[in-house]
């Protein structure tokens, strides 16, 4: 397995607690630093979290640099520029694991911000505890206990200036929102957010469960796409109906639906007064008689497929 380490006290705790824990349970680690080349000093930054690794006894620790685009923002195409590395280093390395260090006060401040921006309930649920090859096993303790046991272990942690740049949304809610709460609900905020994203996981997997069962049953192959029997998707309660048709979507088409497409399909079952094709990202979505059929736009059939099921 492999930390992903920065050198900032939670994934510095993170390796400490990895060196002395893998051994003993038989297993070799290892850890990754990725550069992002973003701060004047981040080649010896770097370098610094490496010697750190090497101290504790992981092995193979690699440092990796990093070209960070601009799509969609500083911290986001620095996060898809850290994960491809990261997963690239695993495929080198043959590491079964990642192990990330977001923490419980990482997981609320991602439920904050899903709620600020209503992202609807995907976002809710915040950071997966796994999620492939990446593994967070802090996401249920306190970035302060993080920081405390990197002292008790003699470690000096960096910490990121990004980390106190009031220029970045999470930063704020850091330093201004949570604490605002914390101070006029009272403490445990920060928990209470975090058994909020665990439950809303719950929930989603369950639906999402059933969608993938009922899938193959309402749905049939067409030349070109897929057809959805009407009733049956009316006789599904909402949040199973809207996740029926984005999951036959994406398995069909490879499409991910916003919100408002995926009601504008549904609506053709629900509230159905003649109204015409939906012309969506590489397909449209038709009501013709009591079936709704998505219908692919993009050049070439469709060939070598089955119905939406469980994978």
């Amino acid at each position: 397995m492999l930390v992903a380490l920065s050198g900032g006290p939670d994934s510095l705790a993170l390796a400490a607690a990895t060196a002395f824990e893998a051994p003993r349970a038989g297993l070799r680690a290892g850890a990754v630093v990725v550069d992002h080349g973003l701060q004047p000093d981040s080649a010896a930054v770097a370098e610094r979290a490496a010697e750190q690794a090497r101290a504790l006894g992981l092995d193979p620790v690699r440092v990796v640099r990093v070209e960070v685009g601009l799509g969609g923002g500083p911290e986001a195409a620095a996060r898809d520029a850290r994960y491809a590395a990261l997963d690239a280093a695993a495929a080198d390395t043959g590491a079964v694991a990642i192990l990330l260090g977001h923490t419980l006060d990482d997981q609320a401040e991602t439920v904050l911000l899903g709620l600020a921006r209503g992202s609807g309930a995907t976002s809710l649920q915040g950071m997966a505890p796994v999620t492939g090859l990446h593994r967070r096993p802090l996401l249920g303790i306190r970035r302060a206990t993080t920081r405390q046991a990197c002292a008790d272990a003699g470690l000096e942690p960096w910490d990121d200036p990004h980390n106190a740049d009031p220029a970045f949304a999470r930063v704020r809610l850091r330093s201004t929102v949570l604490p605002i709460l914390e101070d006029e609900l009272g403490p445990g905020v920060a928990e209470a957010l975090a058994r909020t994203a665990e439950q809303l996981r719950e929930d989603a997997e369950a639906l999402d469960g059933f969608a993938h069962e009922v899938a193959e049953d309402v749905t049939e192959l067409e030349e070109a796409g897929v057809s959805l029997g009407v009733s049956a998707l009316a006789a599904n309660p909402p949040a199973l109906r809207q996740r029926l048709v984005r999951h036959v979507v994406q398995s069909e088409f490879h499409v991910s639906l916003s919100r408002s497409q995926t009601l504008a399909i549904c609506a053709l079952v629900t509230d159905w007064h003649g109204q015409k094709a939906l012309d969506l990202p590489g397909f449209s979505a038709e009501r013709r008689g009591h079936r709704i059929h998505l219908i692919s736009t993009q050049a070439g059939e469709l060939t070598g497929r089955k119905p939406p099921h469980v994978h």
